[in-house]
């Protein structure tokens, strides 16, 4: 039975929040500070982490920091109060796979935690080489130019999916389905703001040209800087 761990100090919230989980067939753990929720995801195989930004003892962005600092993968659902832009970069820059303004809806809180544990699938491909980038979603490691990059599991997962179809445009809809399972219960604006993080990362250390291109208007690319274009698409 998939394990669903809900970190949330507000007990009326974390129950609503259990009962429509439990109800989808989940098997669920209720914890009310951010050290229990750091212990409960160390010592037992968990599913997904339901993650309260404003818990006691350690808040959220702490959990996940140091869940991720450890190398532990398991997806988070951030639940925030904060809806300012710089609140949800944070989250996602440490690593949260997705996140839910409070007031929210359980029906879209159950949606977005089934799209997340879609997501969790073992990856059997080897590693994707695109010019001087290399990337290896099994090992979640990535290079450019041989300097490595540290990426959260959304950038890995876009930047593989990006380098699966290099050269190719991606829209914001087909990138939320992979990143997501569903693009009914999220915004494109997750897509950018993990792009725009990818494409700062990538900069940081490769000197050379572009590699993530944004296509206004409709999404975004990868570029092979040593793929040759075809005569029919110079201008």
């Amino acid at each position: 039975m998939t394990t669903i761990v809900i970190a949330e100090d507000d007990e009326l919230q974390a129950e609503l929040a259990r009962r429509y989980l439990t109800r989808e067939g989940f098997e669920t753990t209720v914890v009310g500070d951010g050290r229990s929720a750091l212990e409960a995801v160390r010592s037992s195989v968990v599913d997904l982490l339901v993650l309260d930004v404003m818990l006691p003892q350690m808040d959220g962005f702490a959990v996940c920091r140091a869940l991720r600092a450890a190398g532990d993968e398991t997806p988070i659902l951030m639940l925030t109060a904060r809806s300012e832009e710089d609140d949800l970069l944070v989250g996602l820059e440490l690593g949260a796979d997705d996140y839910l303004s409070k007031p929210y809806s359980p029906r879209e809180m159950v949606a977005r935690a089934r799209a997340l544990l879609r997501r969790r699938r073992t990856v059997d491909d080897g590693p994707v080489t695109v010019g001087p980038l290399v990337v290896d979603p099994r090992r979640h490691e990535a290079s450019v130019g041989g300097a490595p990059i540290d990426l959260t599991r959304a950038e890995m997962q876009l930047l593989t999916l990006l380098a699966e179809h290099a050269g190719l445009v991606l829209s914001r809809p087909q990138l939320l389905r992979h990143l997501h399972g569903s693009d009914e219960y999220t915004t494109e604006r997750t897509i950018d703001t993990h792009m725009k993080n990818l494409r700062s990362k990538v900069d940081a250390v490769f000197d050379g040209p572009e590699l993530l291109r944004t296509v206004y208007g409709v999404g975004y690319k990868l570029v092979d800087p040593t793929a040759t274009e075809p005569e029919a698409d110079a201008t």
